[in-house]
């Protein structure tokens, strides 16, 4: 009877032992950006210990950077699209033409320069937008402070100086605006910057500041360039997604948890993250001996004139993608000011 007991008490064991095991959910998160980069260390890690915390431990996400988990940038999309990985964050515009609304936030002269007023609007709009997301669970839609024109070598005045230069974008709209600067988009991810730099494939590209200290953009640049009052040149729009069925396939209580990291009040730390992520690009920049230029009013309304060339193009084309883009650039703008306020 003794041994019975025992094998039963053994038994037991290895199922409760089973069921903890069971128990874990454990979430795959993949990106391009590297473990050291601002994305990672004040974005993902620290969303991640949240849902570990608030779920007291039955949710694990385990972070992959820099494309650990196989593939290129611009297949992130995809990949939580079909369940290659649970999460990822990565950049709308890789995929050119699948998020047609969200792009609105991205323009010239409807994006200022406020990382989080710019994602509270995306927030507050997310009705507007919602049908670029159908098959994804969105947990974040957001911005950057925005892109500030940096060059190798040239060193320019206003918009004039950059006719015939070849700049990186990572989005169709950053190329329109390029382009409606008389010069040449070159698409590419972002990690791949530094190599086109070194290499002269590219003159210079649209990017934040933030970029510097992960990517030695100081190393490889000598001249930036934003608005004085730290207006900027459009920016872009970065998805923080889960897969659908994962999702949904979770139980209540776990879907509670990562709803609740991932609310408003999130969107507004990450929007201030953002805005404090430039300060340390910019001073790594000044110290390396280069140029930070700021332009006036002047200048910047030279700038905007030709951003909103973008911005009719971008309405133009939205009759084609069968929504009413007007409307939305007009709600944008509206709460974009509002919460700058």
């Amino acid at each position: 009877m003794t041994r019975l007991f025992q094998i039963l008490a053994t038994g037991l064991t290895a199922c409760l032992i089973a069921i903890s095991a069971r128990a874990e959910e454990v979430l795959t998160l993949h990106t391009f950006m590297s473990p050291k980069s601002p994305t990672v260390t004040k974005m993902l890690e620290p969303w991640a210990d949240r849902i570990a915390e608030q779920s007291g431990g039955k949710l694990r996400v385990e972070i992959f950077p820099s494309m650990a988990m196989g593939g290129k940038p611009p297949e992130l999309y995809k990949q939580v699209r079909d369940g290659v990985a649970d999460i990822v964050w990565t950049l709308p515009g890789y995929t050119p033409g699948v998020f047609p609304r969200s792009e609105v936030f991205e323009l010239p002269t409807v994006h200022a320069g406020d990382a989080k007023a710019t994602t509270m609007a995306i927030q507050e709009l997310m009705p507007m937008i919602a049908a670029d997301f159908e098959d994804i669970h969105p947990l974040l839609i957001h911005v950057h402070a925005g892109n500030a024109i940096h060059l190798a070598e040239n060193e320019i005045a206003g918009p004039n100086g950059l006719k015939g230069l070849k700049l990186r974008t990572p989005s169709r709209t950053g190329a329109w605006l390029i382009e409606a600067l008389d010069a040449e988009p070159v698409g590419m991810p972002l990690p791949a910057l530094p190599q086109a730099l070194s290499k002269n494939g590219v003159d210079g590209a649209l990017v934040p500041f933030e970029i510097f200290p992960p990517f030695k953009l100081q190393e490889l640049t000598k001249f930036s360039a934003e608005g004085e009052d730290g207006t900027r040149f459009g920016t872009s729009v970065f998805l923080f997604a889960m897969n659908k069925d994962r999702y949904e396939a979770l139980p209540d209580d776990l879907k509670a948890v990562i709803d609740a990291a991932s609310d408003s009040a999130f969107a507004a730390e990450m929007g201030a993250v953002w805005n404090a992520n430039e300060a340390p690009g910019i001073a790594f920049q000044e110290k390396a001996g280069n140029k930070v230029m700021r332009f006036g009013p002047e200048t910047m309304a030279a700038f905007a004139a030709r951003g909103e060339a973008v911005v009719t193009r971008w309405v133009e084309d939205s009759k084609t993608q069968g929504f009413d883009g007007a409307a939305l650039v007009e709600a944008a703008r509206t709460a974009v000011a509002k919460h700058s306020e």
